[in-house]
Parts: C-alpha cells; sequence; structure tokens
C-alpha cells in the first residue's frame, strides 16, 4: 500500500511540474485604436475583453478621467454590472480626435485562439456613443490585422 501511495504521490508532482509552468504562461498584447477625425472634446473609451461565450471578462483600460461620463460606454458598463464584479483596469487621458491609443496587456496564452475578443466601446461628449465600436478576435490569425470601427474608432489592431 505504502509504494502505491508514492508512485501516485510521484506521478502527482511530475504531472504538476510539467502542467504548472503552461498555466502560467503570458505575452504582452500591443492593442492600437485609431480614431477619426471629428470636431469636440476627447474620446472616452472602453477596452475590454470577453469570454468565448459572451460575457464579460475584464477591463484593460478605460480612456477618460470623470467617471460621471463612464455611463456612457454602455456596452462596457452592461457587461461590468452583469458579471457582478468590480472593475479592474486603468484609466488614463480621454482621447483627441485623429490620436491613437496603445495599450500593452499581459494576457494568458490560454485566451488566444480561445474564443476570447476585445472591444472597444466610445462615447464623445455631445458626439454620440457607440457600444462594439470595434472588436476583434484575440488570435494570431488576427495579428497585424486591422479592423475597421463603427463609430469613433478608424481602425483597431492587435499585435502580439
Amino acid at each position: 500500500m505504502e509504494l502505491i501511495v508514492k508512485k501516485l504521490i510521484t506521478i502527482l508532482l511530475l504531472s504538476t511540474a510539467l502542467l504548472l509552468p503552461r498555466a502560467a504562461i503570458a505575452r504582452d498584447v500591443i492593442i492600437t485604436a485609431e480614431l477619426k477625425s471629428y470636431r469636440g472634446p476627447g474620446a472616452y473609451l472602453a477596452v475590454y475583453l470577453t469570454k468565448p461565450d459572451g460575457r464579460y471578462d475584464s477591463t484593460l483600460w478605460i480612456a477618460g478621467e470623470k467617471q460621471k461620463y463612464y455611463g456612457h460606454l454602455r456596452g462596457w458598463v452592461r457587461a461590468v454590472s452583469r458579471s457582478g464584479e468590480s472593475v479592474d483596469g486603468l484609466t488614463g487621458a480621454s482621447v483627441g480626435s485623429g490620436r491613437t491609443l496603445n495599450i500593452t496587456a499581459n494576457l494568458s496564452d490560454a485566451m488566444i485562439d480561445a474564443g476570447y475578443q476585445i472591444h472597444v466601446d466610445t462615447a464623445v461628449e455631445d458626439g454620440g456613443e457607440h457600444t462594439n465600436d470595434a472588436v476583434v478576435s484575440l488570435s494570431k490569425d488576427n495579428k497585424g490585422m486591422t479592423v475597421g470601427g463603427r463609430g469613433f474608432i478608424r481602425s483597431l489592431s492587435v499585435s502580439m
């Protein structure tokens, strides 16, 4: 009996040693959102990740410092509130007309080619708001590919 227990412990230790490093592997993903030229103040952007089933995963970045305007980023607000989780992203200044926002996020390799998507919602005071202005799958096939936006986003790209 003691021999069987020792063998099981050895197998468990070896399998853990082999699998644990795979689970911890992550890479930097660079997300670039270029805005169209428009009249008005800087745009508020919510850059967030959704799971393969479409549910909210995490907030990668919020551009715009006044929290009172975050409610205009409706897709993001809806996703966060349905998840019941607190916002865990980083914030920075709003993004001006024709400007580019670059974000570096450290994401697990397990998310790549697994159905996760990066969403960008946008809003400009007196200029409108766009839920899912641009969406791109987190996939090696999309590496360097540019996706057009439906509102204030001219282009969205992901590089790994």
